[in-house]
């Protein structure tokens, strides 16, 4: 006999022991979990992945047991996955769940940069001290060379200014490219 041959028919063979082990492996899946439909679905589950992994079955050994094996891992993997689920038949918790539109915010944030970049240098500057950097007006102060009272003045005047410019409906005054954004747009024409 040749090897081509007696690969052939070690395939078989081990063909013939998967298909004998079937009414095992069922009895087994429904025993675990109940139901004999759900038991057919592990069994075939079971049948792929053991097909899939047959260079890992170590000849000599028990394929039952590693048959048996392989279903119980799939069904405590699922089981596992199914517990972190909620049940929503009708949908009605999907319904309910929103999740907010992520263009909206970036549209928001390009209005908050122009916005800042319209404020006055002075102001821009303590605003983002203060504001975005948590300073304290007197560290924010001796940085900008100035008063603590000149920095509260120059943030609140930001904060005003920027509140307006926010709640002010969209101009149509042309955008201010940046150079980079001009760069860009001529290498696409």
């Amino acid at each position: 006999m040749k090897a081509g041959e007696e690969a052939h028919s070690a395939g078989q063979g081990l063909r013939a022991d998967l298909i004998s082990a079937i009414p095992s492996l069922r009895a087994f899946a429904v025993s675990i979990c109940g139901n004999s439909d759900r038991a057919d679905d592990l069994v075939q589950e079971t049948l792929v992945k053991a097909w899939g992994s047959l260079a890992t079955f170590s000849e000599g050994t028990n394929l039952t047991a590693w048959l048996f094996t392989i279903l119980r891992n799939i069904y405590y993997s699922e089981f596992r996955k199914r517990r972190r689920e909620a049940p929503d038949p009708d949908g009605l918790i999907a319904g309910r769940l929103v999740a907010p539109d992520s263009q909206h915010a970036h549209m928001d944030f390009l209005d908050f940069r122009d916005a800042m970049q319209k404020l006055p240098l002075d102001q821009r500057e303590a605003l983002i001290l203060v504001g975005a950097s948590g300073m304290s007006y007197e560290e924010a102060a001796q940085i900008c060379g100035c008063a603590p009272g000149t920095m509260k003045s120059r943030v609140n005047r930001a904060r005003n200014r920027l509140s307006d410019l926010m709640s002010a409906p969209p101009s149509a005054e042309p955008r201010e490219w940046s150079s980079a954004e001009q760069l860009s747009a001529a290498t696409r024409d």
